[in-house]
């Protein structure tokens, strides 16, 4: 069975998870862009298909790209540090559970060969990933010193509205030079 094959029949959170494990994964070892989410919405845990809502309809936009772009898995890897819906909790989604990551992020490192560019999207994949991560805007402050290889952004969520009002800085500057780095990685 293939590393992806296994992360999809993957049921080692079944019983704690309110709707079940539906393991929900974009994979190709030939990917050029690694995305690194939160864990799957219930729209995504319902359809099967990563951000599929208004949160990927705004990440797609400040990726400057098409959804037929996006849902490519030679261009897109998607791989959330939970697959799985979490469930709700009193202020959005409840947080991936840990043993996701515990259990497949290293095998997923080597899965890959061909990433140019890891997007560690909202705090979770932040946390992870960056040394000394204090805060979702203090790191996404240091996109200019993380490219090429990565680069952190906050969650496209509509709740993440007003940060987004707070820091223009982020769509006036930080965008721009995303979406010509996603056109370059494109083109190659």
């Amino acid at each position: 069975m293939s590393l992806i094959e296994q992360i999809t029949t993957c049921r080692l959170c079944d019983e704690a998870l309110p709707f079940g494990a539906r393991p929900v994964i974009q994979a190709s070892p030939d990917a050029k862009i690694l995305i690194s989410g939160q864990a799957p919405s219930l729209k995504v845990h319902q359809t099967g298909k990563l951000f599929n809502d208004q949160s990927g309809e705004t990440l797609r936009d400040w990726l400057g790209v098409t959804e037929r772009q996006f849902y490519d898995p030679d261009l897109f890897a998607i791989v959330p540090m939970a697959f799985c819906y979490p469930g709700k909790g009193k202020s959005g989604d409840l947080p991936p559970p840990k043993v996701c990551a515990q259990t497949w992020r290293q095998p997923l490192q080597n899965y890959f060969k061909q990433i140019k560019l890891h997007i560690l999207v909202g705090q979770y994949s932040q946390r992870y990933y960056c040394n000394n991560f204090k805060s979702v805007t203090l790191q996404v402050q240091q996109w200019s010193s993380m490219l090429p290889e990565r680069i952190a952004l906050p969650h496209p969520s509509p709740r993440n509205q007003p940060w987004r009002a707070k820091n223009p800085w982020f769509e006036q500057a930080l965008v721009p030079e995303l979406k010509e780095q996603i056109q370059k990685l494109i083109a190659s």
